[in-house]
Parts: structure tokens; C-alpha cells; sequence
């Protein structure tokens, strides 16, 4: 049986100053000794005071070559506090982290207004859900955009080892 983390950002983040350009936001990479599941995204809009309608899309790829770097590390959060710590890492930045190379393997959209919130999320099982295994050296990376410039959002991530 797998066990459970939260890949949070402890900010609240923002898209790119210029209207539809995606940042890489948000990466995480496998561990040498468990393969990495993404179970569930979260992103939710936090514009307060927003005028205008508008939305914020965040995309998750996957880094094929070598794995995204940098940015403010996260350490992944057990959600049960027996599990043992997480093999992954992962890491983010208001701007973009140090992204990996190779060309990018689309996996999942979503979107959501830009005071709203949205989930995807995989089947019970994981059947579906993207998948990298152990000592990997791929990444799984959150790519935001908004049509309105510098829109503060959250971003997280459930994954599983």
C-alpha cells in the first residue's frame, strides 16, 4: 500500500506579469527508493478584489531527461504521521524553478476562476494517475497561466510512494 504526502507551498504564488505565459511553478521528482504517483492537483484562484473575469490554468508535464531544480525546496507532508519520511523532493518559486530538460510530456489541465477552485483528481486505485518510477531522473512540474497578469493563486499536490 502506498503511502500518502502533500506537496504545499507555504506562499501564496502568482502568475507571470505578462498575461498568458506560463511559469514553471511547482516541480517534484522521484526518490532512488519509491516511484512517484501525483493522486490529486489543487489550484485555487485568491484574487480578492478582482474586477474582471478571468481564470487561471495550471498544467501538469512531466521533464523526460533530467529533472526540474531550485526554487524554494518543500519537503513533502505525511498525511498519516507514522508514515516514514518521503523520498521525493520537490520545490517552487513565485517566478519559475530551474526547469528540467527534454520535451515535455503533457499529462493534466485544469482551471479555475480567479477567486474560485478546482481539483483533479485519480481514481481510488491510481490506475490512472501519472506515474515515475524510483531513481528517475524525471520530474513532474506545475505549469500556471492566467490571461490576467499577476494573479496570486495556491497550488498543491497529493502524491503517493
Amino acid at each position: 500500500m502506498p503511502a500518502y504526502y502533500t506537496v504545499m507551498p507555504g506562499a501564496t504564488q502568482t502568475t507571470n506579469a505578462t498575461a498568458n505565459t506560463e511559469n514553471d511553478s511547482l516541480f517534484t521528482a522521484p526518490g532512488s527508493l519509491a516511484q512517484l504517483i501525483v493522486r490529486y492537483i489543487h489550484l485555487t484562484g485568491k484574487a480578492a478584489a478582482a474586477t474582471t473575469l478571468s481564470g487561471i490554468t495550471a498544467r501538469l508535464k512531466m521533464y523526460p531527461t533530467t529533472a526540474s531544480s531550485g526554487g524554494t525546496a518543500i519537503t513533502p507532508q505525511p498525511e498519516i504521521p507514522a508514515y516514514a519520511a518521503a523520498k521525493s523532493s520537490a520545490g517552487y518559486s513565485a517566478a519559475a524553478v530551474t526547469s528540467g530538460t527534454g520535451t515535455l510530456v503533457f499529462f493534466r489541465e485544469l482551471g479555475c476562476g480567479v477567486s474560485g477552485s478546482d481539483t483533479w483528481q485519480a481514481s481510488r486505485d491510481l490506475d490512472d494517475a501519472p506515474q515515475i518510477q524510483p531513481s528517475a531522473t524525471k520530474s513532474f512540474d506545475m505549469f500556471v497561466s492566467s490571461p490576467s497578469a499577476s494573479t496570486p493563486y495556491g497550488l498543491d499536490l497529493g502524491i503517493a510512494e
